[in-house]
């Protein structure tokens, strides 16, 4: 039998709080560090500060791919908390880096939020204070976890917190439906940390207890039917793209698909047509598919677009084509990877445990967020909340509670997960 050394409970004692924290085994021990505890005390000291600068990121606009004035206006924010290399990358994205203890060129954690929202140009954006509660476009998803990652920043310069891995701080863009996740996608393919990146936190919504890690795939396509067009009295008879396009929306729907792993579909978004009294020449539509599972997701896709070829087919040989058949442009316009990081991964083992013992109960769940791209890439990544409370995300009532005590708290938990994750000292 292997003996085992075994230390006195008064030598114990004597640890310093970062020898415990050290263990992998108790990543939640990183919560009774000096570091840890007096980071956390500066985030409650600086609650209005990040409540004021929620509002200020929240009313400066950034729909789909115009991200531009409020990636500057973090890029500042960033200089100003003290890191170091703050720059914006070509697509867009805002980086900075806190510098760890390991070697030059080692291993980083990257730790994100996402920049855009998914409100188009010219949407009214001012922030309504009513009590607790901050209102406005955007402002939960994703601005209070961008303010969060700047307040970790912060607090960790002026307790001189000293971690082993450099911590990559961003500010992405592209993470709605639109953009694609493209933000993140140059940073895992081109960006100049893709080579060093071995753990990836998205910090995404409010509720501190919520895991994600599983990726939701998708894939979303346009359609754009066109046929001859016609006068709808004297073309009469002559084919009709409305009726293909109507033809796939039913077949679609028809389509089977399994309760777990969940699976769904969408028909979402539509247009064309020039006036009530004409045959349509070009309709649109925007279809949506998700699956927790790759292999799903692509059996609705294959379904669909046979579904699109047979109405295409159908609608030629049902009435005339003298003027010319109807055809359907098939465009993909959306692609994210599916993905899961194992419950086994450190990251998730740490984020668990420091849930845990802020008296919370971890919740796994699966979600199409940033984490997806580094998901699919093999790359161990996880989805967190920032904390407060949030409602009404993608809508033009969304709000969020910076009640202090519940959004320090919550704020706090990603701080642990953090400091846990790049091995602080």
């Amino acid at each position: 039998m292997r003996r085992t050394a075994l230390i006195p409970l008064a030598a114990m004692l004597l640890l310093p709080k970062a020898a415990v924290a050290a263990d992998p085994s108790r990543p939640e021990a990183v919560l009774k560090t000096k570091a840890y505890e007096e980071s956390a005390k500066i985030l409650d000291r600086d609650h209005d500060r990040l409540v004021a600068e929620i509002v200020k990121l929240t009313e400066i606009p950034a729909p789909p791919f115009k991200e531009a004035a409020r990636a500057a206006a973090y890029r500042d924010m960033l200089l100003e908390a003290g890191l170091s290399d703050v720059e914006i990358d070509p697509e867009g994205n805002v980086t900075g880096i806190y510098r760890g203890t390991g070697p030059a060129g080692g291993p980083v954690v990257m730790i994100a939020a996402h920049l855009d929202t998914v409100f188009p140009e010219g949407t009214p954006i001012k922030v309504r204070r009513e009590g607790t509660q901050l209102h406005a476009p955007g402002i939960g998803d994703d601005t209070r976890s961008l303010a969060v990652l700047l307040a970790y920043a912060r607090a960790m310069k002026e307790s001189g917190v000293k971690v082993r891995r450099d911590i990559v701080f961003v500010g992405n863009v592209g993470e709605e439906g639109p953009g694609d996740l493209r933000g993140v996608r140059y940073m895992m393919a081109k960006g100049k940390y893709k080579d060093r990146i071995k753990t990836f936190i998205s910090m995404d919504g409010t509720d501190p207890a919520r895991i994600v890690t599983g990726g939701v795939g998708s894939r979303r396509y346009r359609i754009t039917y066109k046929g001859p067009g016609g006068h709808s009295y004297g073309a009469f008879g002559l084919v009709n793209p409305m009726v293909a396009m109507s033809r796939t929306v039913v077949d679609f729907y028809k389509i089977p698909v399994p309760a777990k792993p969940k699976t769904t579909y969408s028909a979402s978004v539509t247009g064309g047509g020039t006036s009530v009294n004409s045959i349509p020449n070009e309709v649109f539509m925007e279809f949506d598919m998700r699956s927790e599972n790759p292999a799903e997701l692509a059996k609705v896709e294959q379904a669909f677009l046979a579904i699109v070829r047979k109405s295409v087919e159908d609608e030629n040989a049902a009435r005339s084509i003298k003027e010319g058949p109807v055809t359907a442009d098939v465009k993909l316009i959306g692609d994210r990877p599916a993905g899961q990081t194992p419950a086994a991964a450190e990251v998730v083992r740490s984020a668990e445990a420091i849930i845990r013992a802020k008296g919370l109960t971890p919740i796994a769940s699966y979600s199409s967020t940033d984490s997806n791209i580094p998901m699919s890439l093999g790359i161990p990544a996880i989805t967190i909340g920032s904390g407060g409370h949030a409602e009404r995300a993608h809508s033009l009532d969304e709000w969020i509670d910076v009640e202090k005590t519940k959004s320090v708290d919550g704020a706090s938990v990603g701080l642990g997960i953090l400091l846990a994750t790049a091995g602080v000292q």
